[in-house]
């Protein structure tokens, strides 16, 4: 808790959620002359923000690639599938899988990864430069990731994304099994082949949003953990004022940044924020012996891995459950039983934490970043699927360039929150 700065219960700017991408505009906008309040119900960086994998991934493609919504269909009854919907008659979820379905076609995959690479590479180069200036100690370093194939036909099928992200302006190395291997002695000899992009990035996602909200409190800005909205209210085409369990608070102007919440809070506004919580889920450990050095997905199984010299970590996995808050066994036993097929040691001595979290999942796969055309004051930024690290550097960028009226370093209209 900040116990140097009284909250004031009026802001200037007043920011809705302190996940890293809350904090990454909280800092944006101190920078840029604003105040800022931002209202955390748990502690700062403490959900979806935490427990990931931290990797920083300008190659990755959108998840609506042909094919995927057939395969989730296909797992429903399989409780460790990597990409699960649990059945439901949630009209929501229906709703939301029916948009999806519709983008899961090769052109708006193309579509939407060119829009998305223009995105992350924007924030790859940006993340560095914010770590570097703000001295943020979060164990990032230029890594690369690299996908790694058991199955000889999965990696000839891979061919084409690999051949795709060139396209992009995004470096890809094929790479054989004795040449990943030799790259990576953790792997065992069942390992036919990968690919290796050396432009991504890693970093220790709780020790980054940690330093964030450092960052935040040392520029001056005002951070209220354990704060829960309890409700909001509009008047004259603006929100008027928030009331959270500390009391009411009021801003000049409000970012939403609640992540898997958004829609929750925006139907008290009555607007459509069409994001699922896509539950993931992580187990860390201390270091094994042979860990690996670059993270790593391991692709049949789409199991992250990622070591740091403060712990490792396995993690992934996709479930449409609602907003269901079961740890479940299942699937945290998957992330060890796919580990175990790729590695030497796919476990640690002493498991740390197991985790999960809600990913919020829009369903063409892209941020929604911008100002409500129904509330003047409001701003959203949120959506951001399974990249919230990766974008929150220039989320933060985009959204104080708007908000104080500089011309925004990118287009954006593709993550318009009036596409919907």
């Amino acid at each position: 808790m900040n116990t140097s700065i009284s909250p004031a219960p009026h802001a200037d700017v007043l920011i809705l959620g302190g996940g890293v991408i809350g904090l990454s505009a909280a800092l944006a906008l101190l920078r840029a002359g604003r105040g800022v309040t931002v209202l955390e119900q748990g502690s700062a960086g403490g959900a979806a923000s935490h427990g990931n994998c931290g990797t920083i991934t300008p190659s990755h493609l959108p998840l609506h690639a042909p094919g995927t919504l057939a395969k989730g269909l296909k797992w429903m009854f399989k409780a460790d599938a990597p990409l699960r919907i649990r059945p439901s008659l949630d009209p929501a979820l229906i709703g939301w899988l029916l948009r999806f379905a519709r983008r899961c076609n090769a052109r708006d995959f193309l579509a939407t990864a060119r829009v998305k690479a223009t995105l992350l590479q924007a924030s790859r180069s940006r993340l560095e430069s914010l770590i570097a200036d703000e001295g943020l100690a979060c164990e990032f370093e230029r890594s690369g990731t690299l996908y790694v194939y058991r199955d000889p036909a999965s990696f000839e099928r891979a061919a084409s994304d690999a051949a795709l992200l060139p396209e992009l302006g995004i470096r890809c190395d094929t790479l054989s099994g004795d040449a990943v291997r030799a790259m990576e002695p953790a792997l065992n000899g069942s390992v036919v082949g990968a690919h290796f992009h050396p432009g991504d990035a890693r970093l220790r996602p709780n020790a980054y949003a940690a330093e964030l909200a450092r960052a935040v409190r040392a520029a001056g800005g005002v951070i209220e953990e354990g704060c829960r909205i309890t409700g909001i209210a509009t008047a004259g085409g603006r929100i008027a004022h928030v009331d959270t369990s500390q009391g009411r608070r009021t801003g000049q102007e409000i970012v939403l940044a609640l992540g898997a919440w958004s829609p929750l809070l925006g139907r008290q506004l009555g607007l459509n924020i069409p994001i699922q919580p896509g539950k993931g889920y992580s187990i860390t450990y201390t270091r094994p012996a042979l860990a690996p050095v670059t993270p790593m997905v391991l692709k049949e199984r789409s199991v992250c891995v990622t070591s740091w010299a403060s712990g490792y970590r396995l993690g992934s996995t996709m479930e449409f459950a609602g907003y269901d808050t079961t740890l479940n066994r299942v699937r945290l036993d998957a992330l060890v039983r796919g580990a175990a097929e790729y590695l030497h040691e796919p476990v640690g001595p002493t498991v740390e934490e197991e985790w999960y979290g809600w990913r919020p999942m829009t369903p063409d796969d892209l941020p929604i970043l911008g100002r409500s055309s129904s509330l003047a004051n409001l701003t959203l930024a949120t959506g951001h699927g399974m990249l919230g690290v990766s974008l929150s550097a220039i989320t933060g960028q985009l959204i104080a360039e708007q908000m104080t009226g500089r011309a925004p370093s990118l287009d954006l209209a593709p993550y318009s929150p009036e596409r919907f």
